[in-house]
């Protein structure tokens, strides 16, 4: 049977639905502006956190879309582990590179294996309890056995969740975010099976992103293969390092075409179909366009021609479908529809795929994330489409999005004095490398919680140590110096760690001018918080300024407090059932903040301010739409409430409040894998 070729109806008027769907996917994947924020943001993370470990700690990397830079509904997280005092070689003459006093040498030996996998081999009778655990004898040699280490570590992973084994993955969910979770083992030597692969790299991708990605080495992952003879003692290679280097050398055409073939994926082909019957997933995609774009089959790759695109990779799907074969992208003999796309399933797949193939545009239609996009163009053939990204997305809306990146990502904390200090370092050191303004930022906002963490680290450290005064005015005098520069740098809402400290210390007037100076910062009416903010305000306000400006004046995050640092005693008991719930941190409303600790500072000043301010702080909380408690929120803002009410004296009232706590969604606090 002959492979199918792209047929006349997909070639008429594919130029002008091409740009339409490329506006399409700028919003459904991102504009290049968007995707290079979220991976700089990722990166500069995981940047900070790695510098910071020590070669025996777990070293962690975010792998497969998320750090590609997608955020396509339903993405999940995928977290690969190891540690950097167990590396693996590939011939024995690499041992001297390594110092086997002190680490755990292993080696690949890939001879009894299919290509793309291999045994691993203990060299050094030191090793990690986990790994003599998952030993086994193979030809009279120890060799780790990818079954009972992923059975050891796949259950290592995190309280409060559902977990399955997956692949070579711990799989599950925290609330609605899903996780895929890998130990692995790292080499630093390119495989020798995929020498090939450098001699292909003509013209993509550059030179200097091969060098990188062979530098870079390879991971390998606990799973065998399935018809290989020690399936559950094999290792499969895992190119992630590469995969996410080569995605990030695409162009934006070419990344969104890979986005197209992820959303037609999951929103077309596997729609309606059971997990175990899924037989293509995302890296079959990644791969299609991996070999389209080096073997040079498509010489633009640009906006008008993004369908086009997008059919010569599905064609090339189809054709590996028809032919049973999978070539991976840098082990080509490695065969990724072997163990499983045969058979019945292989026609059944073929004659699936080759009906939306027929219905061209048709099959496109039944995406819900692109459908719009299509029937605007039929409906109205000559309408003229803008492709400039920069007119695709507003100055309000990116900036939203990427402070939520930001916000999010920003997950670094201690409350030990020493590793705060070397964090504290490792940005310093950052900052005069080469980087791009998104890390600049990222670095910016990284280093907030540091200080906020160290100055109440230091306060906790002297304040009961009454037999040394000099010590803590010294003390005191570095956590004022901290808190204040965060106010320098810091959005509006961290202004409230000083009156924290200010209320903490008894200092009440120096905590209420604090207070004070930030209720008026944050009922500006341009504020972002969360979702609100008046666009035209902001635009008038911040609008063309830098982020870091835009960051100070006119952008609000929840205060979050960490679990293990005391900030005041009234929060106490809540950071306590928080920690014991696996929680690193609280997270309050910034309102709710300012109006508990102007009800406390007044308590001891002014009863009737104090009163004012349990008033406001219970309309807040009683008649907010979610615009500044969210709804996840609600239930620790109904518990402060109460604490406040029953410090009053008033029970009965406190006792409701807390009544109406317990009524909540409770706030799941979403821990990545670190």
């Amino acid at each position: 049977m002959d492979s199918p070729s792209i047929t006349p109806q997909i070639e008429t008027g594919i130029q002008h639905m091409s740009e339409s769907m490329f506006v399409g996917l700028c919003h459904a994947v991102g504009t290049s502006q968007q995707v290079a924020v979220r991976r700089d943001v990722i990166d500069t993370m995981e940047m900070v956190t790695n510098k910071v470990r020590t070669s025996n700690e777990n070293t962690v990397m975010l792998s497969g879309s998320q750090k590609e830079g997608f955020r396509m509904k339903g993405s999940d997280f995928d977290y690969m582990h190891w540690f950097n005092n167990q590396p693996v070689i590939w011939d024995l003459s690499q041992n001297q590179f390594y110092n086997v006093h002190r680490q755990s040498l292993i080696f690949a030996v890939s001879s009894e294996s299919p290509p793309g996998f291999t045994l691993l081999q203990l060299l050094t009778p030191r090793a990690s309890s986990r790994v003599l655990s998952a030993l086994v004898t193979i030809n009279g040699g120890c060799h780790i056995s990818s079954s009972k280490y992923r059975e050891i570590t796949c259950f290592e992973i995190m309280p409060n969740s559902t977990l399955r084994v997956h692949g070579p993955c711990g799989s599950g969910a925290v609330g609605p975010v899903e996780y895929d979770t890998a130990h692995c083992f790292a080499c630093d030597f390119w495989p020798p099976s995929a020498y090939s692969w450098i001699d292909r790299c003509h013209t993509w991708p550059q030179p200097q992103v091969v060098r990188d990605i062979v530098k870079s080495g390879c991971h390998f992952v606990a799973i065998g293969h399935k018809l290989g003879n020690h399936e559950s003692n094999e290792w499969r290679i895992s190119f992630s390092q590469a995969d996410q280097k080569l995605v990030y050398s695409m162009n934006h055409s070419q990344f969104l075409t890979y986005g197209l073939l992820k959303l037609i994926l999951k929103e077309v082909i596997n729609n309606g179909v059971g997990e175990n019957e899924k037989l293509l997933c995302s890296y079959h995609m990644k791969t299609a366009v991996f070999w389209m774009i080096q073997q040079n089959t498509i010489p633009n790759w640009c906006p008008q021609n993004l369908l086009k695109c997008f059919w010569y990779c599905f064609k090339i799907i189809l054709q590996w479908v028809y032919e049973g074969v999978c070539p991976n992208f840098f082990i080509p003999e490695n065969n990724m529809f072997l163990s499983n796309i045969h058979g019945e399933a292989q026609n059944r797949l073929f004659v699936k795929l080759c009906g939306f193939y027929e219905k061209g545009l048709g099959s496109l239609l039944h995406s819900p994330s692109l459908r719009s996009y299509i029937i605007k163009v039929l409906y109205n053939p000559r309408l003229t489409i803008c492709t400039d990204e920069h007119n695709l997305v507003s100055e309000i809306k990116f900036d939203r999005k990427m402070f939520m990146e930001i916000y999010k990502n920003n997950i670094l904390s201690s409350s030990d004095l020493y590793l705060i200090m070397k964090y504290l370092n490792t940005v310093d050191q950052l900052t005069v490398s080469p980087l791009t303004q998104y890390q600049v930022l990222m670095l910016q906002v990284l280093t907030a919680p540091f200080l906020h963490s160290a100055a109440f680290t230091l306060q906790n450290m002297y304040s009961s140590n009454t037999t040394k005064n000099k010590l803590m005015y010294i003390a005191d005098r570095m956590s004022c110096h901290m808190l204040k520069l965060t106010v320098k740098f810091g959005c509006i809402s961290d202004r409230l760690y000083i009156a924290m400290y200010y209320y903490k210390t008894l200092r009440y007037t120096e905590a209420l001018s604090a207070i004070e100076m930030t209720k008026v910062n944050l009922a500006q009416p341009y504020v972002m918080y969360d979702a609100t903010v008046d666009t035209e305000r902001y635009n008038e306000a911040v609008g063309g300024q830098s982020w870091s400006t835009k960051l100070r004046h006119a952008v609000a995050w929840n205060i979050k407090l960490e679990n293990s640092i005391i900030y005041i005693n009234e929060l106490m008991t809540e950071q306590m059932v928080s920690l014991k719930n696996h929680n690193k941190s609280l997270l309050i409303p910034p309102l709710v903040v300012l109006h508990m600790l102007e009800f406390l500072c007044y308590r001891h000043i002014d009863t009737m301010r104090a009163q004012t301010a349990l008033n406001d702080l219970q309309v807040l909380v009683h008649h907010d739409q979610g615009v500044y408690v969210p709804q996840i929120l609600r239930d620790i803002s109904w518990q402060i409430l109460g604490i406040c009410q029953q410090i009053s004296g008033n029970l009965q009232t406190a006792l409701y409040s807390y009544q109406q706590s317990l009524r909540q969604i409770h706030s799941m606090k979403y821990k990545l894998l670190h």
